[in-house]
């Protein structure tokens, strides 16, 4: 199984160890031996990884290319980075969870305008 896959994937979905051990019915050490690569899930185990993270069981063991990542991909992730930053501060003041979600906010509103601005813009040719 490829670990980087199962971490990342936890991570998007703002879960610990132990919250996904709890989902999957294994111990949370099971988890953390996942994501190192030091034991493999068995195989209802990883169904059931699949089924949690929609994804494809073949995805997880590494068989299936990662696909490319859209915008929203990419701000789950960039939101999960922000929120497991502990003490996160911009020009001094520190950032709490419902500032998170107002900078993704401003972010989609962003590139919303971009879109915008690029559908009105006529075209040369």
């Amino acid at each position: 199984m490829r670990q980087d896959r199962l971490r990342r994937l936890r991570l998007l979905k703002g879960m610990t160890q132990t919250q996904l051990a709890r989902e999957l019915g294994v111990s949370t050490s099971a988890v953390g031996m996942y994501e190192q690569g030091r034991r493999e899930p068995d195989h209802k185990t990883l169904a059931r990884m699949a089924k949690l993270f929609e994804t494809s069981t073949d995805f997880l063991l590494g068989t299936e290319p990662e696909r490319q990542k859209g915008f929203e991909d990419l701000l789950r992730e960039f939101k999960t980075a922000l929120i497991q930053q502990e003490g996160l501060m911009f020009n001094g003041v520190l950032l709490e969870d419902g500032d998170v979600e107002k900078i993704m906010d401003a972010i989609r509103m962003g590139a919303q305008l971009v879109v915008s601005q690029k559908k009105e813009r006529p075209k040369d040719g």
